[in-house]
């Protein structure tokens, strides 16, 4: 029997967050571009600047029925017609829109690229927006806000929202519109939203993959380049105050077995020198299953599967100012709901006044940076976070210098960034449950004034 040595590692080699090429088409369309040797799957991503606080009084949730509505045709094609090209091409293409603007992503192998970005052009340029596709895509819609109003998580992000924003800003209301809003939604208003807001000028295309033996430049020129509109103008993000005060919203589910929690604050956004840190000791706090939080509430207590901490930008402007949001999610048997409430406090209390140890920090830093590689193993991936930093006016090397200030984060920087980030008595707590079994013991815990409203 013939042995073979055991293979052995190889050296790590060094990696950074690619480096897009910026430039821009004579009709104003910005492009960036990001040549990835060997990913045969191109990624392309465009930043359409048709943010949710443009959409109509009345009309929430516009945004979101034009961006579903690009698929459904164009001045060439039906929505059928259009729908069998892409599947020809391979290509397969996504439309969302959300509090910064509308994005429409598109994946399609390298060799059918020129194909797939002619009939993305083709839906930018002239959609058709179809009567009867519209109507459908609002019938959608309609169906599905009943699911999410029964679904406790979702149901507490607009509780949440609803708490946190002042009422008749955007911000405060459900970012697809409500069933009143979306009722009154019909083709003229999608085609109104459409010609007010969608402009090459306005708009950035992000295109990420192996280009090579594709001529891209032609490719571009052939088909966004095409497009045309008039001029981008400045939009300035409207400015919300908010209230920053500890209290507690109980929507009532009676007799649900399981409390949904969700407690949260408005913070700052990607600009501010204090978000790596930030992101750092949010991820000590309840970023995996490691994290104090789910030591404490899941393996000590048993009270839960798993409690998350986060933190994410919500909406940016061009001066570098805009909003965030931190908050912590999960649920809780009923009974409960109290007791893990009660140590949820304390582990904020604790850090508060102990910080994070150097073992907590490094194992955020292994994780948050020593996984990158392979999170951005895809194209779409690395366009998609290309995407979100046009979106929030950030540099196009924000992310490489990102990677580079949490490794330099220390363990005391970090601790002041998280608690200041979770301060124990300004925390908003949203909880979907049973409010006969749990206002009473939440009241007595005197994290803040309890309201109940209905589900």
């Amino acid at each position: 029997m013939e042995f073979h040595p055991q293979p052995q590692p190889g050296l790590p080699s060094p990696w950074d967050f690619p480096a897009p090429e910026r430039g821009q088409l004579p009709n104003g369309l910005t492009v960036l571009r990001c040549h990835r040797p060997g990913q045969q799957v191109v990624a392309v991503e465009v930043v359409l600047d048709a943010p949710l606080d443009a959409e109509p009084e009345g009309l929430d949730g516009v945004a979101t029925i034009m961006a579903r509505a690009f698929s459904e045709g164009t001045d060439k094609l039906s929505a059928e017609d259009f729908t069998a090209e892409l599947e020809r091409c391979g290509a397969t293409l996504d439309a969302h829109a959300d509090h910064p603007g509308v994005r429409v992503s598109l994946e399609v192998p390298a060799s059918r690229l020129p194909k797939a970005l002619g009939l993305l052009a083709d839906a930018l340029r002239a959609p058709a927006f179809p009567d009867n596709e519209v109507e459908r895509l609002v019938l959608n819609r309609l169906d599905e806000i009943p699911h999410e109003l029964a679904n406790p998580a979702r149901r507490a992000a607009m509780a949440l929202a609803a708490e946190l924003f002042p009422a008749g800003t955007r911000m405060s209301r459900p970012r697809q519109g409500s069933q009143e809003t979306v009722e009154r939604i019909d083709a003229a208003a999608v085609r109104a939203f459409y010609e007010a807001h969608v402009r090459p000028a306005a708009a950035t295309v992000v295109v990420v993959g192996d280009f090579t033996g594709v001529d891209l430049d032609h490719a571009l020129a052939e088909s966004l380049g095409a497009w045309t509109g008039g001029p981008a103008e400045p939009r300035p993000m409207p400015a919300i105050s908010t209230e920053d005060a500890g209290r507690v919203v109980i929507v009532d589910r009676p007799g649900a077995v399981q409390t949904q929690l969700l407690l949260g604050r408005v913070g700052t956004d990607r600009h501010d020198r204090a978000w790596p840190a930030q992101v750092l000791g949010t991820y000590c706090l309840g970023g995996t299953l490691t994290s104090r939080l789910d030591r404490v509430l899941r393996e000590e207590k048993g009270y839960t599967y798993g409690v998350r901490a986060f933190c994410q930008a919500l909406r940016s402007a061009p001066d570098g100012t805009g909003l965030g949001m931190v908050a912590v999610s999960g649920s809780v048997d009923t009974p409960n709901t109290g007791p893990a409430l009660e140590d949820l406090w304390g582990v904020l209390r604790t850090l508060a006044a102990e910080g994070l140890t150097e073992a907590e920090r490094d194992v955020a830093v292994q994780n948050l940076v020593g996984v990158a590689p392979l999170k951005y193993e895809t194209a779409a991936a690395v366009a998609g976070t290309f995407a979100d930093q046009v979106e929030q006016y950030l540099p196009d090397d924000y992310q490489a210098g990102l990677y580079e200030r949490l490794a330099e984060t220390g363990t005391v920087e970090a601790t002041a960034a998280v608690v200041n980030a979770f301060p124990a008595d300004r925390l908003v707590t949203v909880l979907v449950g049973d409010a006969a079994e749990i206002a009473e013991p939440v009241k007595a815990l005197g994290i803040g004034p309890v309201t109940v409203v209905s589900a």
